[in-house]
């Protein structure tokens, strides 16, 4: 799967299991890391919990290879990191404080 259809697909996946302001960053012309940026918020530890590990469900019965998750755990942010297309799903105070949306600029946002 190129990097805009798993975009597209993590879109999708995101919107049915009810994540919130959905954003997608472009940033293939200004990163090494990824060519998309997912930015999602839940409404608590246990939703971005859940949220994540249903993403991740999803991914590997796609056959897509994820390469590392972090912050499981604690559960403010979880990032999902699937090569092309890292995902952040993050509860809201989390998201608000630090704005990925503005450290990567107007110029990447892309309607999700």
């Amino acid at each position: 799967m190129d990097s805009t259809e798993l975009k597209s697909t993590c879109i999708d996946t995101l919107e049915d299991l009810k994540a919130q302001d959905l954003l997608a960053l472009d940033i293939k012309g200004i990163s090494d890391f990824a060519d998309w940026l997912i930015i999602a918020t839940a409404m608590s530890s246990r939703n971005t919990k859940a949220i994540s590990n249903k993403v991740i469900e999803f991914l590997k019965d796609k056959g897509q290879h994820i390469i590392n998750v972090e912050g499981q755990d604690e559960s403010e942010w979880v990032l999902i990191d699937c090569g092309d297309v890292v995902i952040n799903v993050m509860q809201k105070q989390t998201r608000e404080y630090y704005d990925l949306e503005s450290l990567w600029g107007e110029t990447t946002l892309i309607s999700a």
